[in-house]
């Protein structure tokens, strides 16, 4: 699966994610498209899901009809995603195209 991080999703999440193929934002010289754009190009050059951490992007953007699956973190903070990073894999080992799914963690 190609999957892009946004501008907020740590990089080293892609270590645990290393079946699959991934980049950023930044990497695809995406980082000055708004979300509109970036999801936009980012289904055009054939990526099958999103990461981000932008929590509003449900309420901001029109996501009907997108094939491109998007999956939402609760933080951009690496420590705490490193905890959840094998409940990061499954979802990502799990999700459809089209579907948006965001992560909700309880605070230790």
């Amino acid at each position: 699966m190609r999957i892009l991080f946004d501008q907020g999703t740590p990089s080293p999440l892609r270590q645990s994610l290393a079946a699959h193929s991934v980049e950023t934002a930044y990497e695809r010289g995406w980082s000055g498209l708004n979300n509109g754009e970036l999801l936009t190009a980012a289904e055009a050059a054939g990526f099958h899901l999103f990461v981000t951490t932008d929590q509003n992007l449900r309420s901001q953007q029109n996501l009907a009809g997108r094939r491109l699956a998007i999956l939402v973190l609760p933080t951009t903070r690496w420590p705490r995603i490193k905890q959840h990073a094998a409940e990061i894999v499954a979802v990502v080992n799990a999700i459809q195209p089209g579907e948006y799914r965001e992560l909700v963690w309880v605070e230790q």
